[in-house]
């Protein structure tokens, strides 16, 4: 199902991280509240002590864009107003806390919507997915069958599947319990710590141990899965008869809750437009025949490997400050460290050190790289973080087949700072295709000639399929002041070298050879020392 065209476009973690804290700190109250994203983020967690918002992104979520949105924004607001209005969240994995927090859970919507009232479509679409989502009964076994069976019928006023009807009155009379409990916490103002002290009739209702273990319903994991419009439609009228505490009359169509026109959407809009502008910001330069590839719905964390590129950062530290130390060869019987400093002056001296060198890089995304892409694409990500944890002034540009055509992708201009989307860029490039140097470097010298890079850094695991065509370019692109320097890619060391030699005869200034993927960024970073 897709209701709206924008559906069809992403939106950045950037742009959403911002939006998400501005949010918050307003339905919170609380201006210190931070909200942190990831894509390995499975659930939604609030830590109260540390003011911080845990929350996975849109696209783990199920539906349309515009639905994946609402219910990120959605969940959102819960975990603000939990924020503001409870005392302590406990953990889901023991049926007391998992019994007091979809309590509380209640108790929060309700004080929230008195001061929310615009929120009330969107909670009632929000609870139709997490219905969705969560579990058939038969699924659930033991004593915490009982305790799903509580959630679903107080959160949603129904249960997937069926039960004993001794297992179902004591069911029944929980729920009641707890709707009583909420409602007078509400009515009277109550906090969480009062919530918390009617958990343990509720644990008694349902015969179980407060300390059981109550088994992982991941959320999410039919993300992406859009549901039928009928369907939908069906869980959202059985979820809109539930009483959250609305106002008479509010909420209560199936169909204007699907929609969702209004103020939502045109956040979700303008979300998307400034999204798209932040993904083409200095791109309008690039001549014809360089395409940039779509950042949207890319995920860079399958090519990002911390530990390679932390690692790198701290070998390479000291050129972050521009100084590193260095130790001055002394000799002599016997070394008096005061009077020779006194004579000869310190011999422990700060040696200035930095990197002015503009370096252009093409990736080589031929054919042949797509059985070891993933870890080619961490190695040059790697590299790219290095050189802008340097400072160091850099573009990246790619090369594939496309529809029996050689494109050159533009991965990250010189204009531009190395970010989130230009690492989404560079996960998109799918290697396809021969070598085509030549015609490559034909695309690329407009920019040569007007950027002038300092050094231009070929990576290729293979020969080019017209050599002389390449020399030829080669040798135009020398002439105007640029360095070509190129690093072949090999199976193995012999391999490798091979490669390299091979390279060097087409007239490369420089040729360098790896046969580990993780050894690019330090070969690159040789290039720049030397």
């Amino acid at each position: 199902m897709s209701i709206h065209a924008a559906d069809r476009q992403h939106m950045s973690p950037d742009s959403l991280v911002e939006i998400s804290t501005f949010l918050a700190r307003r339905w919170s109250g609380n201006d210190d509240v931070m909200v942190e994203m990831s894509e390995r983020m499975t659930e939604t967690r609030t830590r109260l002590s540390e003011n911080r918002i845990s929350i996975a992104p849109p696209d783990k979520r199920t539906g349309d864009g515009f639905q994946r949105y609402r219910q990120f924004r959605t969940s959102l607001w819960y975990e603000s107003i939990r924020v503001r209005h409870c005392q302590k969240i406990l953990s889901n994995d023991h049926a007391f806390g998992f019994i007091l927090n979809a309590m509380e859970t209640c108790r929060v919507e309700q004080v929230g919507l008195k001061m929310w009232r615009g929120m009330e479509n969107e909670v009632v679409m929000f609870r139709a997915h997490m219905l969705v989502e969560r579990p058939q009964l038969h699924e659930v076994y033991g004593r915490a069958r009982m305790v799903e069976a509580f959630y679903q019928d107080l959160m949603f006023g129904a249960i997937k599947g069926q039960l004993q009807e001794s297992h179902m009155r004591r069911i029944t009379e929980a729920s009641k319990i707890a709707g009583d409990v909420i409602r007078r916490a509400v009515a009277e103002g109550r906090s969480t710590g009062w919530v918390e002290e009617h958990v343990g009739r509720i644990i008694m209702v349902l015969e179980i141990d407060s300390l059981m273990t109550i088994p992982v319903s991941l959320p999410f994991m039919r993300a992406g899965m859009a549901l039928d419009e009928k369907e939908m439609l069906k869980v959202l009228r059985i979820v809109a008869q539930k009483d959250y505490g609305r106002q008479d009359g509010m909420g209560s169509d199936p169909a204007e809750i699907l929609r969702g026109d209004g103020e939502v959407y045109d956040e979700y809009v303008t979300l998307l437009d400034e999204n798209q502008k932040t993904e083409n910001k200095g791109l309008a330069e690039e001549p014809v025949g360089i395409k940039t590839p779509a950042a949207g719905g890319a995920n860079e964390s399958s090519i990002y490997d911390a530990a390679l590129i932390n690692g790198l950062k701290a070998r390479f530290k000291e050129w972050k400050n521009g100084w590193r130390e260095v130790h001055m060869p002394v000799a002599g019987e016997e070394f008096d460290g005061e009077s020779y400093i006194e004579g000869y002056g310190p011999f422990i001296t700060d040696a200035r050190q930095s990197i002015k060198t503009r370096i252009m890089i093409l990736l080589d995304h031929s054919s042949s790289i797509a059985p070891d892409s993933c870890e080619y694409k961490k190695a040059t990500l790697a590299l790219c973080e290095v050189l802008s944890f340097l400072r160091v002034g850099f573009s990246v540009y790619a090369f594939s087949t496309q529809a029996r055509s050689v494109v050159c992708w533009s991965i990250k201009p010189e204009n531009v700072k190395w970010n989130t989307i230009t690492a989404k860029r560079l996960a998109r490039v799918v290697a396809n295709g021969s070598t085509p140097l030549a015609e490559v470097y034909d695309k690329i010298f407009p920019i040569l000639q007007s950027r002038s890079p300092d050094i231009f850094l070929t990576l290729t695991d293979g020969e080019p399929s017209d050599p002389d065509a390449v020399r030829g370019m080669i040798k135009n692109i020398r002439r105007l002041g640029v360095s070509m320097v190129a690093l072949g890619l090999g199976s193995n060391i012999i391999r490798a070298t091979a490669i390299a030699g091979n390279l060097r005869h087409l007239g490369y200034e420089k040729t360098v050879a790896v046969s580990r993927l993780a050894d690019i960024p330090n070969k690159v970073m040789s290039v720049l020392e030397a």
